[in-house]
């Protein structure tokens, strides 16, 4: 989804990507042409901006449900202030949506900033202070590439591990630290499942091990696909623990108890808006539009978005909207 990669690896899916790109454009199709705003919605309570009404934008995004969600948002309220807004919010995959924004297919959307520090950038190390994290990545991204940063969100789609609430109960583990201790003690009953990159990465398994001073060979380890580890985590037979995305909907839709990192060893991924330098200079009032998603959004609102798409089926468009209603930031055309 928008984890590290290897520098060979980063090499390869970045050469691809740049390729896939100038194919689409030159054949005419794929990334061309931008789909119309999914529902319709109307002004907030402030109206539209003058200086924007009926200027053009494109919105790009990834194609996960998080990444749909936020681009939706960002579509939405521009819509609301009145531009005429095209959709291209279902990339495939982070490459493809870097690519678009940079060669002008895309003028605005929402990136991470680990994603971008780490597989964009071509950092080995990631900046674990969220501010400090991403003053780097604006301060390197405008000068390699005039893409502009907007102030982040508090949402950090980072990793973590979790456990049901009858195992957070029976050994009282609520933080990574105290995972450790119950490893040290009784390896056995720490029974974590994780995905195979997770198991091999730097900033994985033997780097968390290494953070906290357990014996990582110690602890019983079962490797399995991401979407069964949650569904298996929940039930608690085959993991006790398993590795998760902090603000993956079926955290909240499962009941899942999430540890707290509290060594802060798991790189950030804060979400923040992303727009070409030239466009936003063209538009300065994109920031006035879009800063309110600064203070709305937090890690428990998109967990909750994102429980009502995987959990409960809701198309992510009406997830989207639905909630900008709710803030009173746009109404419902």
């Amino acid at each position: 989804m928008k984890r590290t990669r290897t520098r060979a690896g980063r090499l390869l899916a970045t050469c691809l990507a740049t390729f896939l790109a100038t194919l689409l454009v030159a054949t005419g199709c794929g990334l061309n042409n931008g789909g119309s705003v999914p529902l319709g919605v109307g002004p907030g309570p402030s109206g539209t901006v003058p200086a924007l009404e009926g200027v053009a934008v494109t919105v790009g995004g990834k194609d996960f449900t998080e990444g749909v969600i936020s681009s939706y948002l960002v579509e939405f309220l521009l819509a609301a202030a009145g531009m005429e807004v095209s959709d291209m919010s279902s990339l495939a995959g982070s490459n493809s949506f870097r690519q678009a924004l940079i060669s002008g297919q895309v003028d605005i959307g929402m990136e991470y900033t680990g994603t971008a520090w780490m597989s964009y950038l071509g950092n080995e190390e990631p900046i674990r202070d969220p501010e400090a994290q991403w003053e780097a990545v604006r301060d390197a991204d405008l000068e390699a590439h005039d893409i502009r940063w907007m102030r982040p969100t508090t949402v950090d789609n980072t990793y973590s591990f979790a456990l049901n609430r009858a195992t957070a109960e029976e050994t009282g583990v609520s933080t990574f630290s105290d995972y450790a201790r119950l490893v040290q003690t009784d390896p056995q009953s720490a029974v974590t499942c994780m995905e195979t990159e997770f198991a091999v990465r730097r900033d994985g398994w033997p780097g968390l091990a290494d953070a906290y001073g357990f014996d990582a060979d110690a602890v019983p380890v079962s490797i399995m696909q991401p979407g069964i580890i949650y569904q298996a985590t929940s039930t608690g037979r085959e993991c006790r623990f398993g590795e998760v995305y902090v603000t993956d909907g079926r955290v909240k839709g499962l009941d899942l108890v999430v540890l707290k990192d509290d060594k802060r060893f798991f790189p950030v991924y804060n979400l923040a808006t992303v727009v070409r330098g030239a466009y936003l200079d063209a538009h300065p009032e994109l920031e006035e539009v879009l800063s309110p998603l600064v203070e709305v959004l937090t890690n428990d609102v998109m967990v909750e978005l994102n429980m009502r798409v995987d959990v409960d089926g809701e198309d992510p468009a009406l997830v989207a909207r639905d909630f900008l209603v709710e803030q009173g930031l746009v109404s419902a055309g």
